[in-house]
């Protein structure tokens, strides 16, 4: 039987489920890092941008159309991103790593778990700033302008390997999915055991495969717990449910569980 909380007062359960564990893995959505001030998606659009839809740019079909008008909308996301800080619910979970093995799988692709101090075993959805070449798909760790504004036409990098666009390493409408940040999620979950805890933070539970994991998590014995301000499509296949914010909830949380 789940237990639902709808304050921030901490189920004494929840404190000693996460004392008890041996291993606390971390799965994490666009709610964690909107609390740091990261447009989602669709938010941030202003002026020139607000004419495109953001969907019709996050495919591979327009990058082979127009590369400079997407690189110029991936570069000032990255921008925006870089602007902002890590909350404290990212911090919270960069300590939590000091106290409990701690494996972090998110569905975000900015970079402020990494920020914050904590190590991210899995990407699941790519990252803004794993950038890679477009053809021989090298890594690439050149610097990169990223404006301010938008900008409707901007070069992007050229491959030093190959001499192809360099690309944003999200993944866009109709890829798959990084096989080893997958790979690396479910073999996290698979060494889950009875007594180990499974945290969902901040994600709708609507994507899959990550929509999955919690359920994965449950079967494998370990102790499921939302903290999350509404309801979502996971919120009844886990144990515990804190409805609060991550920036709320985790930081107290921990400091319950170092007492």
């Amino acid at each position: 039987m789940s237990t639902h909380e709808t304050t921030l007062d901490l189920p004494p359960e929840v404190v000693a489920a996460i004392r008890g564990a041996r291993r606390v893995m971390v799965l994490t959505g666009a709610g964690m890092s909107a609390e740091s001030g990261v447009p989602t998606f669709r938010d941030a659009q202003t002026g020139l941008w607000e004419e495109f839809d953001p969907s019709q740019l996050a495919t591979a079909e327009a990058w082979q159309e127009d590369p400079r008008f997407v690189w110029g909308w991936y570069a000032w996301r990255m921008h925006l991103v870089r602007g902002v800080e890590p909350n404290a619910g990212h911090r919270a979970l960069a300590e939590l790593a000091r106290l409990r093995e701690v494996m972090i799988s998110t569905q975000n692709v900015d970079d402020l778990h990494e920020r914050a101090g904590s190590s991210v075993a899995a990407h699941v959805h790519g990252s803004l700033f794993a950038l890679r070449c477009t053809d021989c798909d090298s890594p690439y760790e050149g610097e990169v302008d990223l404006p301010a504004e938008p900008e409707e036409r901007l070069v992007p990098p050229q491959c030093p390997e190959c001499g192809a666009h360099v690309r944003p390493g999200v993944v866009w409408f109709g890829e798959m999915l990084p096989e080893a940040d997958v790979e690396a999620t479910e073999a996290a979950i698979d060494t889950l055991q009875p007594g180990d805890v499974t945290l969902v933070i901040g994600t709708s539970g609507l994507v899959f495969p990550a929509a999955g994991y919690p359920a994965m998590a449950r079967a494998e014995g370990a102790t499921v717990i939302e903290i999350n301000p509404t309801e979502t499509e996971v919120s009844d296949m886990c144990h515990h449910v804190v409805r609060g914010t991550a920036a709320e909830v985790l930081p107290a949380l921990v400091a319950a569980v170092g007492e």
